[in-house]
């Protein structure tokens, strides 16, 4: 299983946002977190600055929005530049069909759940998306501690997505540093959201290289991932 680490540049200088999307040598992507200040009691940025970022760097955005009326909002981050977006289920009223709407439009769909809400509602879902997402922290602000009871909800996960035998994304965002990062891939992860633990780094780069080194030797020796 491929390990992929999305830097997110919601711990980035806003002022400096071309010059922290080329800091991040390495990653994956780069994930940007949209917030409206409704969904999430935060507000950052929206379309306009995606488009801008889409055109300032060559790593693919992973836009994770964070918004209320994802329905009507989240196919324009795909047109925005974005080649991954994911909605909150919480916050779409028909995820399915906006699902396919996004994949439509040539981004890979993905679905985000909150810390309370849990997987197995929405096992049906699974074959219409790319990636999955499990929030590890309440969504809306950066830096917060990882929140180690989410770690069976992220097994549940990987065993659903085994049971159907996708190739489905596993994501996790929330806390994810050096010391949290093995625990998620050990639990089913192997897509990682990484915002202080990069951006708050001396050198973003080498922060990305380390943590996929870890994320790497924790993939390998898990269990799940042996089974696959």
């Amino acid at each position: 299983m491929a390990v992929q680490i999305n830097p997110s540049i919601l711990s980035a200088d806003f002022a400096r946002l071309a010059d922290e999307a080329k800091a991040v040598d390495g990653a994956d992507w780069l994930h940007v977190d949209v917030m409206d200040n409704h969904f999430v009691p935060n507000l950052t940025l929206g379309v306009p600055i995606v488009e801008s970022l889409a055109r300032a760097t060559d790593t693919p955005l992973d836009c994770h929005l964070m918004i209320e009326d994802a329905d009507r909002w989240a196919p324009q981050y795909v047109e925005a530049g974005a080649s991954s977006v994911t909605f909150h289920v919480e916050a779409a009223a028909a995820p399915v069909r906006l699902a396919r709407e996004i994949r439509a439009k040539g981004a890979r769909a993905s679905m985000a759940l909150k810390p309370a809400t849990p997987i197995e509602p929405y096992e049906d879902l699974l074959p219409e998306l790319d990636m999955l997402l499990i929030m590890t922290v309440e969504p809306g602000f950066g830096g917060q501690a990882f929140l180690d009871i989410m770690l069976p909800k992220i097994r549940r996960t990987r065993e659903l997505i085994s049971k159907h035998g996708l190739e489905l994304w596993l994501q996790v965002d929330g806390g994810v540093s050096a010391s949290t990062i093995e625990q998620c891939a050990d639990a089913g992860a192997d897509v990682f959201v990484a915002g202080s633990a990069v951006y708050g780094a001396k050198d973003p780069s080498d922060a990305v290289r380390a943590l996929r080194t870890q994320a790497e030797k924790a993939v390998a020796r898990a269990s799940w991932a042996c089974d696959h």
